[in-house]
């Protein structure tokens, strides 16, 4: 990349579940954050890299703007007021099959607040909503604001129009040299990467309240001393509540071992090696809520 190629940061915002994730991890051309169809799945600011020829776009995930109910989900959303403050593009996300709500006319009104960034409009999941119904929502998206640079229907799935995508948000982008590495794809830690992996994992079919509920904490990533091309993995899944407990663990440790089972076939490539990965279920009574536990899981 030249120092007259293009670089900077554009962020997806939207209700919670809306496909902000996996547009992130489809666009950067790996997994970078975690997805689930539990909502506020994200609770980092975390950042993909895409490169081009023409510049660097870095892709700031953020969490699903919502009502919180918890000091945490304040946090949530503190944090992406902070991201939304310094990016150079929004792009405001809606699926192509659910009827606009007024928690998206509140975000896409919101946008007000931060004039210094583009904004567009993006309508997720295209393959899921017929083209009239495509169109509808294109039209209903286009009047929510003013000022959309653009509005582009795209699928994340089958990578319908993400190119098209790439091509604006890098056309708006300020001139500039490429702020990371070409070889770089993100700038999270293989820890956070491991713990988001592991906490993906134990979300899965878990119901009602728990979602929010789990956490993970690494203790150690560390290779085998007698045997390098193995490594070992602690960490602790932490819940709020002692009736949590047998959830996670299921009957016998069985649903324990799945968690172990399904993060391990995402550890073992990302690290390049074979993994032993130890579980332990921690309780940390309703750390949502609890300023200390908070400060100690990173939030």
């Amino acid at each position: 990349m030249t120092e007259t190629s293009k670089s900077g940061f554009v962020t997806f915002v939207g209700r919670p579940n809306v496909g902000k994730s996996t547009l992130m991890n489809a666009l950067v051309g790996e997994k970078i954050a975690i997805t689930s169809e539990k909502p506020q799945t994200t609770r980092r600011a975390i950042r993909g890299i895409l490169n081009r020829p023409g510049g660097q776009l870095i892709i700031v995930d953020t969490p699903g703007v919502h009502r919180p109910r918890t000091l945490l989900g304040q946090r949530l959303n503190d944090l992406v007021e902070t991201v939304l403050g310094d990016v150079d593009v929004i792009g405001f996300c809606v699926p192509a099959n659910e009827k606009i709500g007024p928690g998206d006319r509140r975000i896409a009104e919101s946008l007000d607040g931060y004039p210094r960034a583009k904004k567009v409009a993006i309508v997720t999941k295209a393959d899921t909503a017929s083209r009239d119904g495509i169109m509808a929502q294109l039209m209903e998206v286009d009047s929510l604001r003013e000022d959309w640079a653009a509005v582009i229907p795209l699928s994340s799935d089958t990578g319908e129009q993400l190119d098209v995508l790439t091509d604006e948000l890098l056309a708006m982008m300020p001139d500039g040299p490429a702020l990371y590495p070409e070889d770089v794809s993100t700038d999270e830690s293989i820890e956070d990467r491991v713990a988001e992996i592991i906490r993906e994992a134990a979300l899965l079919d878990v119901r009602a309240e728990l979602p929010h509920s789990i956490a993970v904490q690494i203790q150690e990533i560390a290779p085998r001393e007698d045997n390098v091309e193995l490594t070992d993995v602690y960490a602790d899944i932490v819940i709020e509540r002692d009736s949590q407990k047998p959830i996670i663990i299921g009957r016998n440790g069985s649903r324990l071992k799945e968690v172990g089972a399904r993060a391990r076939a995402d550890i073992e490539p990302l690290l390049g090696t074979r993994v032993f990965l130890s579980l332990h279920v921690r309780v940390a009574k309703e750390w949502q809520r609890d300023p200390k536990h908070l400060g100690r899981l990173g939030f």
